[in-house]
């Protein structure tokens, strides 16, 4: 089987490294636009050859893209008119509405597998990617009944059966909802704290002396990659914007009761957020890169 890897990334090079040590008798085709993580790729044998994207979409059983969500809405249509019948093309964006949106006419819909992941780390690029970020972890299958049955069966062959990921299936604009909440509205929170503490460290530079782990926990996901999460945001802007309401709303609602020195609604507050215990106590912990 020659499967094409379009973006060599910590996403698309730990697809690639999983597929290869569970599929042995796969080939991986690379395409990546920078050079560097081209040659990265082969130097870590993420990939068995780099090729131009014409050239690996010909040659390509299956093709995983694996690139920011705006490039995957400018490549998708192309990557459908260029393969064959019996290709099957599928995403790893964090985002799914606008890119099934995108491909909803063309005449090749039916190969493409809308697709996402719930894996990831703060890290990026080839160098990061290492084969047990995706086994065991979540993956979500959007809009299927828009995706040949052969397709969806293929998709579902290589990441439950090959890399036994937890398979489930989701509308996209259900999807988009869902993880604005419990993935993007994470990602904005670490680095609006990061900034605060970035701005106040201006005038207090001893204030990472005090620094513990739960700052640092907290912060991780500010180190993530701007070039992927910027074009997530904007695509999820609407869903975001009402998270994000939802979560001023509870830090206003906090200041207030601070303002108020109203300790016991305070108290009432956290221990129902100890809530999230019992919910999360089956998602794997942060060692395990869930993000």
């Amino acid at each position: 089987m020659n499967i094409t890897v379009i973006g060599l990334g910590l996403l698309g090079g730990s697809t690639a490294l999983a597929l290869k040590e569970n599929l042995p008798e796969s080939r991986i085709i690379g395409v990546d636009s920078s050079q560097q993580h081209a040659a990265q790729a082969l130097t870590l044998g993420i990939a068995d050859k780099i090729l131009p994207l014409k050239t690996a979409l010909e040659q390509a059983n299956v093709v995983i893209v694996a690139v920011p969500v705006n490039t995957i809405v400018q490549l998708l249509p192309k990557i459908l008119s260029t393969i064959s019948d019996n290709t099957v093309v599928i995403d790893l964006g964090s985002t799914k509405e606008r890119i099934c949106q995108t491909v909803q006419s063309h005449p090749q819909r039916g190969r493409f597998v809308a697709s996402h992941p719930i894996a990831g780390t703060e890290r990026s690029g080839p160098v990061a990617a290492f084969s047990k970020l995706l086994p065991g972890k979540q993956m979500i299958f959007c809009d299927r009944e828009h995706s040949d049955i052969d397709a969806l069966e293929k998709a579902d062959y290589l990441f439950r059966n090959k890399l036994q990921m937890q398979v489930s299936y989701m509308e996209s604009a259900a999807h988009d909802r869902h993880i604005a909440y419990v993935s993007h509205l994470s990602h904005i929170s670490s680095f609006a704290l990061s900034n605060a503490v970035l701005e106040r460290e201006k005038d207090e530079q001893s204030i990472f002396k005090m620094a513990g782990s739960g700052f640092s926990s907290t912060v991780r996901l500010a180190k993530s990659n701007p070039t992927m999460w910027a074009p997530i945001f904007m695509q999820n802007s609407q869903n975001i914007h009402q998270a994000l309401s939802a979560y001023i709303d509870q830090l206003q609602q906090f200041r207030a009761w601070l303002e108020q020195q109203d300790e016991a609604e305070m108290y009432q507050w956290m221990e129902n957020a100890n809530a999230i215990k019992t919910i999360l106590s089956g998602i794997p912990t942060e060692g395990q890169n869930k993000t």
